[in-house]
């Protein structure tokens, strides 16, 4: 290399490193204005009362039976909706493992999976009403072809646990995503191995595809379960009664400025969600941490 063209290799560099920089702006930029500031103003909001001074009335808020109650049904019913989905999304990949990635059934699973993890809030509650509704399809034809009323003992459908199907509409796609490449990580040399040292398929399943699977399927459990958690658009379009979970009593407290006696209690509200929102992704990022040397 000539010394003239030393400055110029080193100046492509520079401009490659300056370039690879601007390539950020915009991610760094979405990242501060929709999620660092919006997170920023609603903890701040839950230390300030209605005149801007500080207070901790609105924390010790959170204490209350009926917000404790609260985060309850909106923990209980992310755990559950995390389980059910994950071990049905999980069977879902597992009946995958034969298709070829490039054949059309791994083709159109992967695009369904895709579209019908993203289809909530209204359309999804419709949907539901539409179905199970209380003139709904499946509910008129089980009513009136087989005597089965499906909300003999209430309509449930709007209520908490009416929630359940719908939310599981949405985990079950989102975890074939998440888990498929896990399942695909698992190398033919291993079930080799495994049958050339006398083992079947129990012992591969036991020493080796269980403990490679284990950490990816709770760090996908975890992120299910911070999905629901952080659901609100399909429970609001659904739930017309009442704010009985977390993301609905935010809206309730943010639309009526003031629940019981204390206001800003919508940023008190968030701040509880963001703790366990950060609790969740920090055990969610440890497990894909030990996943990723068994994904390369």
């Amino acid at each position: 290399m000539t010394s003239t063209t030393l400055p110029r290799a080193r100046s492509r560099s520079r401009f490659a490193g300056s370039g690879s920089v601007l390539g950020l702006v915009p991610f760094t930029a979405y990242v501060l204005l929709f999620l660092a500031l919006p997170t920023v103003i609603a903890v701040g909001t839950g230390f300030f009362d209605g005149d801007g001074a500080f207070t901790l009335d609105n924390i010790t808020a959170l204490g209350n039976p009926v917000l404790l109650a609260t985060f309850g049904n909106s923990l209980w019913l992310s755990a559950l909706t995390a389980v059910v989905g994950a071990l049905v999304g999980a069977l879902f990949c597992y009946a995958l493992i034969g298709a070829k990635p490039t054949g059309i059934l791994r083709s159109v699973v992967d695009a369904a999976s895709g579209v019908l993890a993203q289809f909530g809030g209204v359309m999804l509650a419709f949907a539901f009403v539409a179905t199970i509704g209380i003139q709904g399809m499946i509910t008129v034809l089980l009513r009136d072809r087989l005597g089965v009323d499906i909300f003999a003992n209430g309509v449930w459908l709007y209520d908490v646990p009416g929630l359940i199907l719908p939310y599981i509409y949405f985990q079950v796609p989102l975890m074939i995503i998440t888990f498929s490449p896990a399942l695909e990580s698992l190398k033919p040399q291993w079930a080799e191995a495994t049958a050339m040292l006398g083992g079947g398929i129990g012992s591969y399943w036991r020493h080796i595809g269980l403990p490679v699977l284990l950490p990816s399927f709770l760090g996908s459990l975890l992120l299910l379960f911070a999905n629901a958690f952080s659901s609100f658009a399909t429970a609001a379009a659904l739930t017309s009664q009442g704010s009985q979970i977390v993301p609905l009593q935010i809206r309730s407290a943010l639309t009526s400025e003031t629940v019981l006696g204390h206001e800003n209690l919508a940023g008190s509200l968030a701040l509880g969600m963001i703790v366990v929102m950060v609790v969740v992704m920090t055990l969610y990022s440890l497990l894909m941490r030990r996943t990723a040397r068994w994904v390369r």
